[in-house]
C-alpha cells in the first residue's frame, strides 16, 4: 500500500470542505481507508478526488452522473434537467434511472454542454455588441441587436408622418 494523506490535508490540498469529502464518501465515490477513526486516502483516491472535482467543476456532472462513470457499468444514467447542476446534491439519484450504461450519461452530458455552450455563445455575442453599438446599454432601440434576438421582429419603420 502506498503512502497515506489525512484527509484534512487532502481537502486544503483541492481546497474542498471536508464536509464535501465526507459526502462523496456518503454517495460512494471515495473509498478512504479508516486508522484510529481517522480517515486518510491513497494516492488512487487522492486521483479520484481530483478527477470528481474536475467533472463537477468542467462538466458540470451531478454526483449520481459521477458515480456512473466511476463504476464504469451498468448503474444510474441522468435523465434530462432543467439546468446543467439542477437537483444535484438534495435527492439520492435525480432524474436517474437504473440498467442503462456510462456511454448513454456520457453522451447526456455533452449534450447539455454543448446546450450550455451555445448559451453562452449567446450572451458572448450580446456583450460584445453591447461595447461597440451606437446606441450604448439602450439595446431596445438597436434594430441589429433586435434582429438577433429569437422570437422578436425588428420594428416596423415610420413611412409618413407620425400622427
Amino acid at each position: 500500500m502506498d503512502e497515506l494523506t489525512p484527509i484534512r490535508e487532502v481537502a486544503d490540498r483541492f481546497g474542498l470542505p471536508l464536509s464535501t469529502l465526507h459526502y462523496w464518501e456518503r454517495r460512494g465515490l471515495v473509498e478512504p481507508h479508516r486508522r484510529s477513526g481517522r480517515r486518510y486516502f491513497d494516492s488512487e483516491q487522492v486521483y479520484r478526488v481530483a478527477l470528481i472535482q474536475l467533472w463537477r467543476e468542467t462538466g458540470l456532472m451531478s454526483v449520481g452522473e459521477i458515480r456512473t462513470l466511476l463504476q464504469g457499468d451498468a448503474g444510474p444514467v441522468p435523465g434530462p434537467s432543467p439546468s446543467p447542476r439542477a437537483g444535484t446534491d438534495t435527492n439520492p439519484d435525480p432524474g436517474t434511472s437504473p440498467g442503462t450504461d456510462w456511454r448513454q450519461t456520457v453522451l447526456g452530458r455533452v449534450a447539455a454542454l454543448d446546450a450550455h455552450i451555445a448559451r453562452l455563445g449567446a450572451a458572448r455575442t450580446y456583450l460584445t455588441h453591447l461595447l461597440s453599438c451606437d446606441h450604448g446599454p439602450d439595446l431596445e432601440r438597436c434594430p441589429d441587436f433586435r434582429a438577433t434576438v429569437p422570437g422578436v421582429r425588428p420594428p416596423a419603420q415610420a413611412t409618413g408622418p407620425s400622427a
